[in-house]
């Protein structure tokens, strides 16, 4: 994508958007409800025009060669909408029909996606009696029925319930492993960042982050991270208060309960900080040293804590 900007009226959703995702990756897309993550992968799924710049997928340009676009990318709305009154293996020939795949090879291609989607059990099921996890398995399965190499992945876990999320958390892996390509958008970061090879960050339709989730934490992360649980959790904002006014500490938060330091001088050991803690009257239950996560580097690049 270069220079991609799409308007809705006086909204802009998506503005001057430049991207590249690369062959045999799975690109994480964030970004809080209505940055744009939809509406970018609607104009590579060639369902909306943009107003300016150019998409290509595969080579194809997305305002003129949408039909071999297509052929290539399966794309996952947010909202499935799936045909109630059919069963699992109707919806799949549908779809197999639909795409114009001859007669004599849909039952085995029906049969290796149901396999891989493990919906082979709920082959003769109607459509309505799945549940809110299988329904999105099915829709896996569906934008598989074609054999694409791009997939466009829009919240796929969204509603489902944990044992269901790790289902598709393994299903997805299971695709990046065969080679597909894989677009994902998700509020879920733990997720993501455990599957992903690279991420985009979006906000207010704009581009603010992509690169592979090591950059993104390298850039967030310039001190490091510790979590102070307190037996008297009372005097948190007094011991938050009394450290942040100390030159090795660049801020400390209040987070769940808990007080999230950052230690901005890697020289200065941990027994410093306890013993302002315990200067302030803090009766110390835990102390942590913390790892920064995706979700860090999110909060601190959607916010401009990063420059």
């Amino acid at each position: 994508m270069r220079h991609i900007t799409k308007r809705y009226g006086s909204l802009v959703a998506v503005n001057n958007l430049s991207l590249d995702i690369g062959p045999g990756e799975v690109f994480g897309f964030i970004g809080p409800n209505g940055a744009g993550k939809s509406t970018t992968m609607k104009i590579l799924a060639c369902l909306l025009r943009p107003d300016s710049g150019v998409a290509r997928v595969g080579g194809h340009n997305v305002l003129t060669e949408g039909d071999q676009i297509r052929r290539m990318l399966g794309y996952m709305p947010d909202f499935l909408g799936v045909y109630d009154d059919l069963t699992v293996d109707e919806y799949l020939q549908f779809f197999a029909a639909a795409f114009s795949i001859e007669r004599r090879r849909r039952r085995k291609i029906i049969e290796s996606v149901l396999e891989l989607t493990d919906l082979t059990s709920k082959q003769h099921t109607m459509v309505s009696g799945l549940s809110r996890g299988m329904q999105q398995r099915l829709g896996v399965a569906r934008v598989l029925i074609h054999e694409p190499r791009v997939l466009l992945l829009d919240e796929p876990a969204s509603g489902l319930d944990p044992r269901a999320r790790i289902e598709m958390r393994s299903l997805l892996t299971e695709l990046a492993r065969m080679g597909k390509v894989l677009m994902v958008s998700s509020h879920i970061l733990t997720e993501l960042a455990e599957m992903c090879s690279s991420i985009g960050i979006i906000e207010r339709g704009e581009l603010v982050f992509a690169g592979t989730l090591a950059e993104a934490l390298k850039r967030t992360r310039t001190s490091e991270l510790i979590r102070v649980r307190l037996e008297n959790a009372d005097l948190l904002p007094i011991v938050a208060q009394r450290l942040e006014a100390l030159d090795p500490v660049g801020s400390a938060e209040l987070r769940d309960g808990t007080l999230l330091v950052e230690l901005t001088d890697p020289g200065v050991g941990h027994h410093f900080l306890i013993e302002q803690v315990i200067a302030a009257g803090g009766r110390i239950a835990a102390f942590e040293p913390r790892e920064v996560k995706l979700e860090d580097a999110f909060l601190k690049l959607t916010r401009g804590a990063v420059q």
